[in-house]
């Protein structure tokens, strides 16, 4: 593979990431299994591992840890902390309080005294940034971990932290990971010229659309994988099974399966550095890997262009982040005395 740099780290990966969200009871249970897999990705130039410590509450952390005893030297290992691992209402969040303590958590689950990349996995709109920044640069002078980033973080909050590292003279996000895809194009109007304006890196996440981009979901026909029985809607949105239905003849007409195409429009964007695969499978890695030197022509992404427009999404992402100014309706409407006032 050909290695790029992870932003202005210096850091050289892998343009595939092998995403570790589907090793452990919510996808893959067989713990050896699930380490056969990675251990061929890494025999196959992939160097790049991006985990979190909610995957299968921790589960996927202890088999990441456990496969790459003897290897860890040659990875760039990346976690993640924010999403809930307990009843406690602390034991999540971005709390300086919260960070340090996953932080070390992890560190214990994955066998290791450093990440190369940790990353908080969603905004948190009731912590000072300032205040999980602070905790991520003392984790860093530490030397527990070598770059910071964030995971879903619209470009307005990507840019306020930008703003107060440099003023407080803290450790600044490097990378951000954020969903796109063929049909999740919606950071290519801010996310990523904001990344590229301050040097970040990005790892995308979903490139297959939450998995619509395999060509097992057409139009009346929802087969019973493993995916559909997380019962997510937008496996079933109209507007997106449209879509990939215009998108198969493209694929076919190129001579690629749609997989092979949508993985290779997502790393075809200047502004991406790796995109995150996440096999469940071993026939699952063994097809991403097949597409690994696949490249797309002006003509197949004009195509692209015409079915599934530039800056845009069609449909939505379930695992997408909503900003809560969108999402609570109390955010978005005065109070009934507020109205008749006004």
């Amino acid at each position: 593979m050909k290695y790029r740099t992870l932003g202005r780290t210096g850091i050289k990966v892998s343009p595939y990431c092998l995403g570790a969200m589907m090793f452990g009871a919510m996808g893959n249970p067989d713990h050896e299994d699930s380490a056969r897999i990675i251990h061929k990705a890494l025999d196959a130039g992939i160097n790049f591992i991006d985990t979190a410590d909610a995957y299968s509450r921790g589960e996927s952390e202890e088999i990441v840890g456990k496969a790459l005893k003897g290897r860890r030297d040659n990875v760039v290992l990346a976690t993640k902390a924010h999403l809930p691992m307990g009843d406690d209402p602390n034991q999540q969040g971005n709390s300086r309080r919260w960070v340090i303590r996953a932080l070390e958590d992890s560190l214990r689950r994955l066998g290791t005294d450093h990440v190369d990349l940790f990353q908080i996995h969603r905004p948190a709109p009731d912590t000072d940034v300032e205040e999980t920044l602070s905790a991520l640069t003392d984790l860093v002078r530490a030397g527990k971990v070598r770059t910071i980033g964030a995971s879903t973080f619209p470009a307005s909050d990507i840019i306020e932290a930008q703003w107060v590292s440099e003023r407080r003279g803290l450790e600044r996000f490097r990378t951000e990971q954020p969903p796109y895809s063929i049909l999740n194009r919606g950071i290519e109007r801010e996310v990523l010229p904001v990344c590229e304006r301050y040097g970040m890196g990005t790892l995308v996440w979903s490139p297959l659309a939450g998995g619509l981009l395999t060509g097992r979901y057409r139009k009346g026909r929802q087969p019973d994988t493993h995916r559909a029985a997380f019962g997510f809607k937008h496996m079933s949105d109209e507007r997106r099974l449209d879509a990939v239905e215009q998108l198969i003849p493209v694929a076919e007409e190129a001579g690629m399966p749609l997989t092979h195409m949508a993985t290779a429009f997502v790393i075809a964007h200047p502004g991406v550095t790796s995109a995150i695969i996440g096999p469940r499978t071993m026939d699952h890695l063994d097809d991403l890997l097949a597409g690994a030197e696949v490249t797309l022509n002006d003509e197949i992404l004009d195509r692209i262009d015409a079915i599934a427009p530039p800056g845009m999404d069609v449909g939505a992402l379930d695992m997408a982040y909503k900003s809560p100014a969108v999402d609570e309706s109390r955010l978005r409407r005065r109070l009934p005395d507020e109205r008749s006032a006004a």
